[in-house]
C-alpha cells in the first residue's frame, strides 16, 4: 500500500488557489457543487457567499485586480450562465478570474440523463462551448490521474495570461484522490519572454527613433497594469525621464506626483493642454494600448500612426509594421539597461508645466461633476483602491489628480452597468485579505445600483470597509447625452431612498457597523468630506449625493454631442 500523501481533487484546486494568492472564493451553491463547497472552509479558502452568480462574477473579477488572481464557483447551467456577462467582462477587461463549475456526475452526462439545470436534449457540452469563447482555456476533470496537470495548465494560463479560465468539476470527481506531494512543486507563472533575436532586432529601432526624437512621450494603458508590465515600465521611465502620459482604462498605474508624469490623453475627451502635449510629439510609445472607443473618446486620437511605437503583451507594431515574437515582459529591461540618456535629444526630457484641476469657484451650492471630482481627488489617500460604476462616475475619474498608488478599477471597455457595487465587494474583501489597512471607495449611478443592489448586504455580512458614494441624478444620464431626446422616458428609473437601503440590508448583528447619509448640496458634502472619522472609512458608509440629470463630466458631454450629431 501507498503512503504517499492523498488529498481530493477539490482540496488539490484550492490549494492551488491558495497559493497563488487567492483566499476568498465568490458564488453560490447549487446541487452540483455541493460536495465541493464542503471542503472550501477546511482547505482555508474563505467562502464569500454572493447574492446571485452575476454579482459573484463581477466581485471576483475586482478582487482578481487586486491579488493577481480571482475565483467564483457555480453551479451547473443555470448559475454558470448567470455569471455570463460577469466572466465576459473579465475576458474583456484582461481579470485573471477562474470559474470553477460543478457538474452532474460523468456517467450522467456519458449517459445523456434528463437532468434538471439541462436543456433536455442530452447535450451536456453546450454550456462548456459557450464559455470557451470567454476563456482563455478550459479544464473537464474526468479523470483523477490527470485532473492535477490540467488544473495546474488553466490556472498558470489564467494567471500569465490575466484572463479568466473555465473548469468543471463532476460531483463524482470531487473526492477522487491524487498526490498531495504534486504541491510542493508551485505552478510555473513566469510571464511570457520573446524571441531574443527578435527582441534584439526591435530594441535596435527603438533606440534608433527615441535618440532622432525631439519630443519623444510614454503613453501608459490599460493592459500594462492588468497584465504586469508596470514594475518594469517605471524603471523605464525613470531612467528615461521623458514625458509620461496615461489613457483612461491605465488611470492609476502610474504614480502622478512623479515629475515626468503629465496626465491623462483621451483625445478630444481631455484637458486641451495634455492633448496638445501629446499630439505635438514626434514619437509615442505606447505600452498595452487598448484603442476601444470610450477609451479613445469617440476614435479621437490626433497623432500619426507613423509616429508610435505599440508595445504589447506578444508583439510589437512600428507604425503599420507588425513583429511578433516580441514580449514587453522581456523587451522593456532591455530597453531600460540599453538607454543611454545622453543620446537623448536636449528636448526630450522637457516635461509640459499642465496645472492641475482645481474647485470651481462658480455654480452656488449645487453638487456638480465639475466640482465633485477635484474635491474628491483631495479626499484620496494613497493606497485606496477607488471603484468607479459604468457611466458619468468612470468618465469623471479621468479628470482626477491621483494620490500615489490609488488603485481605479472600472470597467472602459467591456461597460457593464451594475458592475460597481459588487465591484467595490470584491476589492473591499481584497483589501481585507491583504490585511494593510486600504479603503474602497466605490462611485455608483443610481440606475447602475438598481441592477446590484443586494451586494450590498455582502459588504455588511463580511465586515468590508467601502464607503460608497451614489449619485442620484434620476436615472440613466450617460443614455441622455449619447441619443436624444434627453428627456426620453426609457431612461427613467424609480427614484428610491437610496439612504434607506442599508438599514433593510443589514442584519441586526451589524446595525452599528453602518452609516448612511443623504447630500444635497457642496456644503454637505465638503462638511462630510472634511470629517476625520468618515475619512478613516471603516465600515460601509453609504452616502446618497443629489446632482442634476443632465449634468456630467465636461468630456461626457462633448462625446454626447458628436454622437447625437452623428446619430
Amino acid at each position: 500500500m501507498s503512503s504517499t500523501k492523498q488529498i481530493n481533487v477539490a482540496e488539490y484546486l484550492y490549494a492551488r488557489l491558495l497559493q497563488l494568492g487567492c483566499d476568498s472564493l465568490h458564488g453560490l451553491p447549487g446541487d452540483f457543487n455541493l460536495l465541493a463547497c464542503d471542503y472550501v472552509r477546511s482547505s482555508g479558502l474563505n467562502w464569500v457567499g454572493s447574492c446571485n452568480e452575476l454579482n459573484a462574477a463581477y466581485a471576483a473579477d475586482a478582487y482578481a485586480r487586486v491579488r493577481g488572481l480571482g475565483a467564483i464557483m457555480t453551479t451547473f447551467g443555470v448559475g454558470e450562465l448567470s455569471a455570463v456577462n460577469g466572466i465576459a467582462g473579465s475576458f474583456a477587461e484582461l481579470a485573471p478570474v477562474v470559474h470553477i463549475v460543478g457538474t452532474p456526475t460523468r456517467a450522467s452526462q456519458s449517459q445523456g440523463a434528463m437532468l434538471h439545470h439541462t436543456l433536455g436534449n442530452g447535450d451536456f457540452r453546450i454550456f462548456a462551448d459557450m464559455f470557451s469563447r470567454i476563456t482563455v482555456a478550459q479544464a473537464d476533470l474526468k479523470d483523477p490521474a490527470t485532473a492535477p496537470a490540467e488544473i495546474d495548465r488553466v490556472l498558470r494560463r489564467c494567471y500569465t495570461e490575466t484572463k479568466p479560465v473555465y473548469i468543471e468539476l463532476p460531483v463524482d470527481m470531487v473526492t477522487q484522490t491524487v498526490d498531495a506531494s504534486l504541491l510542493d512543486t508551485p505552478i510555473d507563472v513566469s510571464m511570457q519572454r520573446g524571441d531574443p533575436d527578435a527582441e534584439s532586432m526591435v530594441l535596435g529601432i527603438i533606440l534608433e527613433k527615441l535618440y532622432a526624437a525631439r519630443r519623444p512621450v510614454f503613453l501608459v494603458d490599460g493592459a500594462a497594469q492588468r497584465r504586469r508590465l508596470m514594475p518594469s515600465a517605471e524603471k523605464l521611465f525613470e531612467k528615461a525621464q521623458i514625458p509620461v502620459f496615461v489613457a483612461p482604462m491605465g488611470k492609476g498605474a502610474i504614480d502622478e506626483s512623479l515629475p515626468y508624469f503629465v496626465g491623462t490623453y483621451a483625445g478630444d475627451g481631455c484637458n486641451p493642454e495634455v492633448k496638445e502635449a501629446l499630439e505635438a510629439s514626434d514619437l509615442i510609445i505606447t505600452l498595452g494600448n487598448i484603442k476601444s472607443d470610450l477609451n479613445t473618446a469617440g476614435f479621437t486620437y490626433r497623432f500619426s500612426k507613423l509616429n508610435t511605437i505599440d508595445l504589447h503583451w506578444d508583439h510589437c507594431d512600428f507604425g503599420y509594421a507588425h513583429f511578433s515574437k516580441v514580449s514587453y515582459h522581456s523587451l522593456l529591461p532591455r530597453l531600460t539597461n540599453a538607454i543611454e540618456t545622453s543620446k537623448l535629444q536636449p528636448t526630450a526630457t522637457i516635461i509640459p508645466n499642465i496645472p492641475r484641476a482645481t474647485l470651481p469657484t462658480n455654480g452656488g451650492d449645487a453638487i456638480t461633476h465639475e466640482w465633485l471630482w477635484p474635491r474628491i481627488s483631495s479626499f484620496l489617500q494613497s493606497g485606496d483602491i477607488l471603484v468607479a460604476d459604468t457611466g458619468t462616475s468612470y468618465i469623471g475619474v479621468w479628470e482626477m489628480t491621483l494620490p500615489k498608488d490609488v488603485r481605479v478599477i472600472t470597467q472602459i471597455l467591456w461597460s457593464s452597468i451594475g458592475y460597481g457595487i459588487p465591484a467595490a465587494q470584491g476589492a473591499g474583501l481584497a483589501a481585507k485579505d491583504l490585511g494593510k489597512g486600504q479603503r474602497t471607495i466605490c462611485f455608483e449611478g443610481d440606475g447602475s445600483l438598481q441592477c446590484t443592489v443586494q451586494e450590498l448586504a455582502t459588504i455588511i455580512r463580511h465586515g468590508l470597509d467601502v464607503t460608497m458614494f451614489v449619485i442620484e441624478n434620476e436615472g440613466y444620464t450617460i443614455e441622455r447625452l449619447v441619443h436624444l431626446p434627453a428627456d426620453a422616458h426609457y431612461n427613467d428609473i424609480p427614484q428610491w431612498q437610496y439612504h434607506k437601503l442599508p438599514e433593510v440590508l443589514t442584519p441586526l448583528a451589524n446595525k452599528d457597523k453602518v452609516k448612511t447619509w443623504r447630500i444635497e448640496s457642496r456644503a454637505e458634502l465638503d462638511g462630510l468630506l472634511s470629517d476625520r472619522s468618515f475619512a478613516e472609512g471603516k465600515g460601509l458608509q453609504f452616502v446618497e449625493i443629489h446632482m442634476d440629470k443632465l449634468d456630467a463630466p465636461r468630456m461626457l458631454k462633448e462625446f454626447g454631442g458628436r454622437a447625437a450629431k452623428a446619430g
